[in-house]
């Protein structure tokens, strides 16, 4: 068998084998990421619709809504307090 065939029908086999499960896991990982940005966002919007009137507003952006999506509630006190306090 010419060499030339292998280089032709080895590298989309291994491509099929692997990029699969890599590809899946890569989806995987970054849609759990963008869902919890999602509900990180949803806090921010509630904290700041619920405690407005008592001067508390953090602004929803990209980075405040990652924050308050992976570290959960205590992340969105964190930021409440940040906004009482510092600004």
């Amino acid at each position: 068998m010419d060499p030339l065939w292998l280089l032709v029908i080895v590298p989309p086999l291994l491509l099929f084998l692997f990029v699969p499960r890599w590809f899946g896991t890569v989806a995987s990982f970054a849609g759990r990421g963008i869902v919890k940005v999602m509900i990180g966002a949803l806090f921010l919007f509630f904290l700041n619709t619920f405690f407005g009137h008592l001067g508390v507003h953090v602004p929803i952006n990209l980075a405040t809504a990652a924050l308050s999506g992976f570290l959960g509630v205590p992340g969105v006190m964190s930021l409440a307090a940040i906004s009482l306090f510092i600004m």
